[in-house]
C-alpha cells in the first residue's frame, strides 16, 4: 500500500496547480488605493509559522495564531499550512480534519487549492486506514472527498507551459489515486458494483498494481450475485504484479476456483490455475472467451454420462473432452463391460488390459486395449485370460489421448462371476455390452 501511495505521490500535478500556501503580502500593500485584507499583526504572525521549520513547533504557531486571530482573512493560508504540517506528522486523522476545513471554505480558496487538500486527504486516508476499516460515515466522506477531486480535475485548465500530452500524463497520478480512494472507501462499505466502478477507472490508467487488481477481484466475488470469472482473473493478475504474500492469495485463488468448479479431482484445477496465471500475465481485462465450467455445468455431464458417451467425448479432444474430463475424473462406475487383452499380474495389485466398444460385435473384434484397469484385494483376478469378457467397476483415474487413447481405472473389482474356478474347465463370461453405468 504505501509503496503504492508513494508512485501516485511523485507523479502529482498539484503543486503547480494550487496556490503557496502563504499571502502576497507585498503586493497588496504596494496597492495605495486598497486596504489591506490583514493586519500588520497578522501577517507577520502567520509568516512566522510559516518559516517554522519544525512540523510539531508549527502546529503550536498555528494553533496561537487562530487563537488571536480567529476570523483572519488569512485562514484560508493557515488551514492549507495545517494540513501540510499534519501530514509531516503522519497524524493522518488531523490531516483529514483539516483538509476537511480547508474544503468547506469553499469559493473562497481556488481550485487548485481544493484538489490539492483533497489529494493530500485521499493519501491520508490510504495511509490511516490501509489495516483497518473506519466507521461508515468516515468512509462516505472519504469517497465525496475523492469524487469531488475527480471532478475539480477534470475543469483544471492546462498551464501554458505544459503540452497537451504532458498536462495528461501528470493528470495519472491524481486520477489513480482519488479513484482507488473512493474504490477502498466503497470496498469497506460492502457497494461492490461502486468498488468495481473506481477500480476499473483506477486501471484503466495504471493496470499494473497489484493491490487494486486484487482488491477488484474480491469485489467480483463479493457481489450479489458474484461474478467469479472476473474475479479469478484479477486475482491472477495481482499474483502477476507480486502482490505481498502472493503464495497465499495463489492459495486462496485455487481454493475459490476449487469450490466454483468442482471438478471430479481436485488436481486438475492445478492446470488451470497455470493457464489462469499465464492468460491474465499481460491482459489487463478478462477476454469474453475465457471460462472456467461451473458446478452445475460439470453436474449436467455428470448425470447424463456413460461409459461410452465418455470414450466418445474423451477420444474426440478439444474442449468437450476437457469439460468431460473435469466431470467424470475420479467418478465410480459400476458393470463396465469388456475383453481381456492382457493381464499383468502383480504382487499387491494387477493390470487387466481391456477392450470395450458400443456393440458386442465391436468388442468381440477389438485387438487393442483402451481400459488399463488396476484391480486391488482380488488376486484371483489373475487368472482370466485372454479374450475374456469381464465386468468391473472402479474409479476413473486419468486417460491418455489419442492417438494412443487409453482409460486407466483404479481400486477396480472384477465381477467374482466373471473369473474362471481355481481348477477345472474354464468357461469365458459372453460379453453383454451395458451402455448405462
Amino acid at each position: 500500500m504505501r509503496k503504492f501511495l508513494g508512485i501516485i505521490a511523485a507523479l502529482a500535478i498539484l503543486m503547480a496547480l494550487s496556490l503557496s500556501a502563504r499571502p502576497a503580502a507585498a503586493q497588496d500593500q504596494a496597492d495605495q488605493n486598497k486596504a489591506p485584507a490583514y493586519t500588520m499583526p497578522e501577517y507577520n504572525g502567520f509568516q512566522a509559522c510559516h518559516a517554522e521549520t519544525n512540523a510539531q513547533m508549527r502546529v503550536k504557531c498555528l494553533d496561537d495564531f487562530v487563537s488571536k486571530f480567529p476570523n483572519s482573512t488569512l485562514m484560508p493560508y493557515v488551514l492549507q499550512l495545517y494540513v501540510q504540517s499534519y501530514n509531516e506528522l503522519k497524524n493522518y486523522p488531523k490531516t483529514i480534519e483539516y483538509a476537511d476545513k480547508l474544503v468547506a471554505l469553499g469559493d473562497k480558496v481556488d481550485a487548485g487549492t481544493k484538489l490539492q487538500a483533497l489529494y493530500t486527504r485521499s493519501l491520508a486516508f490510504n495511509y490511516a486506514f490501509s489495516d483497518k476499516a473506519p466507521d461508515p460515515d468516515s468512509l462516505n466522506k472519504a469517497r465525496a472527498a475523492a469524487v469531488e477531486g475527480l471532478k475539480i480535475l477534470s475543469t483544471i485548465p492546462k498551464p501554458a507551459n505544459l503540452t497537451d500530452d504532458q498536462f495528461a500524463e501528470q493528470k495519472k497520478g491524481p486520477t489513480v489515486l482519488f479513484n482507488y480512494t473512493a474504490g477502498s472507501a466503497s470496498l469497506m462499505l460492502k457497494d461492490y458494483p461502486g468498488t468495481i466502478q473506481y477500480f476499473k477507472a483506477a486501471l484503466s490508467v495504471n493496470p499494473t498494481d497489484a493491490i487494486t487488481n486484487y482488491r477488484l477481484g474480491l469485489a467480483y466475488l463479493q457481489s450479489t450475485p458474484p461474478q467469479p470469472l472476473d474475479g479469478f482473473w484479477y486475482l491472477a493478475r495481482a499474483i502477476n504484479q507480486k502482490i505481498p504474500d502472493d503464495a497465499k492469495v495463489k492459495e486462496y485463488l485455487r481454493k475459490q476456483i476449487l469450490a466454483y468448479e468442482q471438478p471430479g479431482c481436485d488436481s486438475l484445477v492445478d492446470a488451470q490455475l497455470d493457464e489462469l496465471m499465464q492468460l491474465s500475465a499481460n491482459a489487463p481485462v478478462r477476454p469474453a472467451s475465457y471460462t472456467i465450467p461451473s458446478a452445475d455445468d460439470l453436474k449436467k455431464i455428470q448425470t447424463s454420462s456413460n461409459i461410452l458417451t465418455v470414450l466418445s467425448d474423451l477420444q474426440a479432444g478439444g474442449d468437450k473432452a476437457k469439460m468431460t474430463w473435469l466431470a467424470i475424473c475420479g467418478a465410480e462406475f459400476p458393470e463396465v463391460v469388456g475383453k481381456v487383452i492382457d493381464v499383468v499380474p502383480g504382487t499387491e495389485s494387477m493390470e487387466l488390459k481391456l477392450a470395450t466398444g458400443a456393440t458386442p460385435e465391436e468388442i468381440e473384434k477389438a485387438t487393442a486395449a483402451n481400459l488399463d484397469v488396476k484391480v486391488v484385494g482380488q488376486p484371483e483376478a489373475a487368472r482370466l485370460q485372454k479374450d475374456d469378457g469381464v465386468r468391473f467397476s472402479g474409479t476413473l483415474a486419468s486417460y491418455d489421448p489419442s492417438p494412443a487413447f487409453m482409460l486407466h481405472w483404479d481400486k477396480a473389482k472384477v465381477n467374482p462371476e466373471d473369473i474362471p474356478a481355481e481348477k477345472g474347465k474354464h468357461t469365458p463370461h459372453k460379453v453383454a455390452p451395458k451402455p448405462g453405468k
